[in-house]
Formats: structure tokens, C-alpha cells, sequence
């Protein structure tokens, strides 16, 4: 009876280790699902930005000119707005536009002024347009609330193509457009 009970009680207690082995070996699974479902949401995150910022890019180019910087207002940030303005009026006959030197100065912390597209348009270095559509827009890289988007437009009219690329955060659960990078050397 003794044996029984001793028996009984080693078995209980190997019971109880090997019940420890597979909770520990559970829990690394656990990290692994909880990581995967936030690269998932990134992901998602990551579409709907490139969704909206496609969306928004052709429906920018449908406005009515009249109506086109307050189109340009409602898709970037206000810093980006500010700069954008600043960069499309340097060295014009226009209140508040700034030499290439003063706007240089005044941006540099913020912004890559050497790919701001300086004189031309947002979006696109061309004045006129006909029909600008998106070609391609491509993820390149995202950190948290940021998604940078390799970007090339076309307008088929002018046989035009305009590559960028265009920088969009998440600011108070909206997406917006935080900088566009031009490369006007191709």
C-alpha cells in the first residue's frame, strides 16, 4: 500500500512538470499570434492608406480649379500645406513669396527643400493637365502612423509621367499627405 501511495505521489509530481513544460512551451505561441495580428493591422493600415491617397490624388485632379487649393488644404497637413504653398510661389510677383534662399532657410529643418518642387505644381511639375491618373503606387516603407509610397502619375493627354514619392501619416484618425518628394534630374 505504501508503494502505492509513493508510486501515486511520483506520478502526480511528474504530472505537475510536465504540465509546466507545455504551459512554458505554449507561451513563446502566444507572442508569436499577438505579433503577427499587429503586422497584420499594419498591413491593413498600410492599404487603406494607399486606397486613400490614390482616391484622393484622382479626385484632387477633378476639382474645379477654382476650388483647388482648398482641395489641397483638406488632403495634407498643415505644415506641408504651409511649405508646398511656400515652394510653388518662390521668386513670384505674389504677396508672401519667399527667394529660393529664404525658403531654403526657412524649411530646411523640416523638409528635403531639394526635392520640393520648386515653381511647379502639388502633385505633378506640370502647370495643365488633362487627364491625370495613377499608375502606380507602391508601398516603400512605414513606421508607425506613416507610410511612404513610391508614386508615379500619368496624364495621357500630355503623354506626361510624374514620379514621386509621396509621404502619408495618420493624424486624429484621418490620412493625410505629409510631403512629396520630387526628383525632377530624371
Amino acid at each position: 500500500m505504501k508503494r502505492t501511495i509513493i508510486a501515486s505521489l511520483f506520478l502526480v509530481i511528474a504530472c505537475k512538470e510536465e504540465k509546466k513544460e507545455l504551459m512554458a512551451k505554449d507561451e513563446p505561441q502566444k507572442v508569436e499570434v499577438k505579433e503577427n495580428v499587429a503586422a497584420e493591422n499594419t498591413e491593413d493600415e498600410s492599404q487603406a492608406a494607399q486606397k486613400w491617397l490614390k482616391e484622393n490624388i484622382i479626385a484632387y485632379f477633378k476639382t474645379d480649379l477654382g476650388s483647388m487649393d482648398k482641395a489641397m488644404q483638406k488632403i495634407t497637413t498643415k505644415d506641408y500645406y504651409e511649405y508646398k504653398t511656400d515652394a510653388m510661389n518662390v521668386d513670384m510677383d505674389v504677396d508672401g513669396s519667399l527667394t529660393e534662399k529664404e525658403f531654403q532657410d526657412k524649411w530646411k529643418t523640416k523638409f528635403d527643400t531639394k526635392k520640393a518642387g520648386v515653381g511647379s505644381g502639388f502633385l505633378i511639375s506640370g502647370q495643365d493637365w488633362i487627364n491625370v491618373e495613377v499608375g502606380s503606387c507602391e508601398l516603400k516603407s512605414s513606421s508607425k502612423d506613416s507610410y511612404l509610397f513610391n508614386v508615379v502619375l500619368n496624364d495621357d493627354g500630355f503623354k506626361a509621367k510624374y514620379p514621386s514619392q509621396v509621404k502619408v501619416v495618420k493624424e486624429d484618425g484621418k490620412f493625410l499627405i505629409a510631403d512629396v518628394l520630387e526628383d525632377h534630374s530624371n
